[in-house]
């Protein structure tokens, strides 16, 4: 067997394979397995092709006691499940209409017709399970060249599904080197009018996807020249911040992280989280993070001095504290943020002092009052650094009611 492709001769893809190649059928795996496996790609998951149609994967699965989930019947797509690991398996098949969006099918028995309804040559491999490789786009060539292109011709691929705009940006910033390809590039910027007719939520997925990729900023740059940042980001993009912050991220040893990146890109205000969580339909706490950040972003200008930080860290907590920190630093390249960054490393955050409890030997009723005491109480402990003696935080308590109506 292959070395590059360990895992075909494996339970379950290998039981599964057995199982689809018989009695007149064939089944390969086809996609990004076979590319990941050819670039030396950690892979993940398997999607298997076949001749067979839905009702005989379907029929052949249950006959062996696997569980079947019909995830996207109407274009020929099952999903079968062994030993609780979810392979998907799709019948050959050939688009017949396409709005850029959706695409009506109907089903075929030729591998080869089947590779030319793919995106990309890259994408367009197949592999049998002996271990035969099926290449019928040049894909292999261009695997070795480190190049994304699309397969036929480009534009009639995008108008296919406008999405392969960003597939064709994010593959190329995953596994591509050196500029866009050419022709496919040139394409792209024909159609990205077409960006605008996608849902915001396919949009988002891709995005975030782009925004962690290797070479994402040199992709960005590129396609932010082309005009097509505005497009998806509905303002201005700071690709140079987002260069900026890349470098942080590696040199603290943060992980890439697509909010975070998508802060240092597109934040100045909190408006602009807002538009931005509309626009890319983020999750509440995507949308809250973002939020968190530009808030932030909005109240440090420089480098904050000790004490603000401090009082930052036992705010937001060190994660988000940390996400705000290097955004702030990206944005603002001549300040010095390494004693900001560094904080959390050396400074653990103080349990909150105070409680309603602590107002019984009061007398205070129950009521909004407190809230209001709790508050300045605590604002007065942080702005005296966070004091630890219990005197102290009795006088600060104290002072706290005589203060508050």
């Amino acid at each position: 067997m292959d070395e590059r492709f360990p895992w075909l001769d494996k339970p379950p893809l290998s039981t599964l394979l057995a199982a689809l190649n018989q009695d007149g059928e064939e089944a390969r795996v086809v996609g990004g397995a076979v590319r990941n496996a050819l670039l030396g790609v950690a892979v993940a998951d398997w999607d298997i092709a076949t001749t067979a149609l839905p009702v005989e994967t379907q029929a052949r699965a249950r006959a062996r006691g696997w569980k079947v989930v019909p995830t996207g019947i109407e274009h020929g797509t099952v999903t079968v499940v062994i030993d609780g690991h979810p392979l998907e398996v799709t019948t050959l098949r050939e688009d017949i209409e396409t709005d850029g969006r959706r695409a009506v099918v109907h089903f075929g028995r030729d591998f080869r017709a089947d590779a030319f309804r793919r995106d990309f040559t890259i994408n367009a491999l197949s592999l049998s399970p002996d271990g035969r490789l099926h290449d019928y786009a040049s894909g292999l060539a261009d695997i070795a060249e480190r190049r994304v292109r699309f397969l036929g011709d480009a534009d009639r691929r995008i108008a296919e599904d406008y999405l392969r705009i960003l597939r064709l940006f994010r593959f190329h910033a995953r596994f591509g080197k050196g500029p866009l390809d050419e022709a496919s590039f040139a394409a792209a910027i024909r159609g990205r009018e077409g960006l605008r007719r996608l849902s915001a939520e396919r949009v988002r997925a891709e995005l975030l996807k782009l925004l962690t990729a290797p070479r994402a900023t040199e992709v960005l740059a590129e396609i932010g020249a082309a005009g097509f940042l505005g497009i998806l980001l509905g303002g201005i993009a700071l690709v140079d911040a987002f260069q900026r912050l890349t470098g942080l991220e590696a040199g603290s040893g943060a992980e890439p992280d697509a909010i975070r990146r998508l802060a240092a890109l597109g934040l100045f205000t909190r408006l602009d989280a807002e538009r931005l969580a509309v626009r890319l339909r983020l999750s509440n706490a995507e949308a809250k993070r973002l939020a968190r950040i530009a808030l932030l972003l909005e109240r440090v200008r420089r480098a904050p001095a000790l004490p603000e930080a401090r009082e930052w860290l036992y705010r937001l907590g060190p994660a988000l504290y940390r996400d705000g920190m290097l955004v702030a630093a990206a944005h603002h390249p001549d300040a010095d943020f390494a004693e900001a960054l560094a904080l959390p490393e050396h400074w653990s955050i103080p349990e909150p002092p105070f409680s309603g409890r602590d107002l019984a030997q009061f007398g205070i009723k129950p009521g909004p009052r407190i809230g209001r005491i709790l508050a300045r109480a605590e604002q007065a402990w942080i702005d005296g650094g966070f004091a630890e003696d219990g005197l102290q935080r009795q006088a600060i308590l104290e002072n706290a009611v005589r203060m508050t109506t």
